[in-house]
């Protein structure tokens, strides 16, 4: 079996993924929030980064702006959200979201934290 080398990662990739390593644990930013963070692109540019090269960075902090946890991802997302203390929203009776005004990061204030 022949092993392959990976292309180049494009520049936009590598800066969506460096912002997404900013992140502080315990708070996320939208597809939207990085875009508009980097000045290009859109949210849907983001996600496709996020799904092709995401792995290796904290992609979890990278959510849906209404707060629905990853599909085919939620238990994974869900332990990362729980051991960083990310707020989360518990319905009874309803699925796991991430709480928006609590969680969301604006590259900004409390970036040490």
């Amino acid at each position: 079996m022949e092993t392959q080398e990976l292309p180049e990662l494009p520049e936009y990739a590598e800066r969506v993924l460096q912002v997404a390593e900013e992140i502080p644990p315990g708070r996320v930013m939208t597809y939207g929030d990085v875009a508009e963070w980097l000045g290009e692109g859109g949210p849907r540019q983001v996600g496709r980064v996020m799904a092709l090269y995401g792995g290796s960075v904290p992609w979890w902090r990278v959510v849906r702006s209404d707060g629905v946890l990853l599909p085919g991802h939620e238990r994974r997302a869900l332990g990362h959200y729980r051991a960083e203390g990310t707020p989360l929203r518990e319905p009874r009776g309803g699925p796991v979201k991430l709480d928006m005004r609590a969680a969301r990061w604006d590259g900004g204030a409390g970036a040490e934290e």
